[in-house]
């Protein structure tokens, strides 16, 4: 059987009344594609019925596969599931789905160019923001000068959840990753620049979910020491072994 064009991945913890919703749209957006996708579930430590409801998911549709991730940790999730993926593009996507499915086309050859990594941003040019609380968009915007500072100089938004991979360096860029924790697109990102791979951004329209488990304050305080880790796993030639 040959592989599919699109891999979808979705980290999901404590996802029961989301991931329903979410699951339904993609099915329904494959449903009508031309070219063949798989959808991959990554439950990672869930105390509700998020692992069933999957699992019953895949057992109607074929094409959905759940993975259960030894460990918290949204970063170890998706590495997992970019790793487990068999897609020519590798697309990862939060469980709130918090831009319209019919977007991810736009990720994708021909309506993109052809990249190595292509991310979705909500202060490119054209993107649109819904129903954002002001605070929230502040400390976003600090912790992103941070992270261009620090990491990433010259990509305007590397925390939104979706982002597409060719598979080839998604399989490179991802057995690299070492951190599990809310930064690990950041060091996905830094060390696939590292390697000389092209990223790119996407303004995308952006739905604001309330039920977001970010803590800000908390989780940007730990963001933070996570890029300063990265600097210093850059330094000692971490993201170099394996070559």
């Amino acid at each position: 059987m040959s592989s599919p064009f699109l891999s979808i991945i979705i980290p999901a913890y404590n996802e029961a009344r989301r991931l329903p919703g979410t699951l339904e749209q993609i099915i329904r957006f494959l449903g009508v594609q031309s070219y063949p996708a798989e959808v991959i579930v990554v439950e990672n430590g869930s105390t509700d019925r998020t692992l069933e409801i999957a699992q019953e998911y895949a057992q109607r549709h074929p094409s959905i596969h759940v993975l259960q991730c030894a460990g918290r940790g949204k970063g170890r999730a998706v590495r997992q599931g970019m790793l487990v993926a068999t897609g020519e593009y590798r697309f990862m996507c939060d469980a709130d789905f918090s831009m319209p499915v019919t977007e991810i086309n736009r990720f994708l050859p021909p309506a993109f160019p052809e990249c190595d990594i292509l991310i979705a941003s909500r202060e490119a040019t054209g993107a649109v923001r819904y129903k954002e609380p002001q605070y929230r968009h502040i400390i976003g915007r600090i912790f992103n000068t941070g992270i261009r500072w620090i990491a990433l100089p010259g990509l305007q938004d590397t925390q939104c959840g979706f982002k597409c991979f060719r598979g080839q360096v998604a399989e490179d860029v991802f057995r690299r990753q070492t951190l599990t924790g809310w930064a690990f697109d950041v060091e996905v990102l830094f060390i696939a620049r590292r390697r000389g791979y092209d990223i790119r951004e996407l303004p995308i329209p952006w739905y604001f979910n309330a039920d977001s488990k970010v803590r800000v304050l908390h989780d940007s305080l730990r963001m933070g020491l996570d890029l300063f880790k990265i600097r210093y796993n850059a330094w000692r030639g971490v993201y170099d072994t394996g070559d």
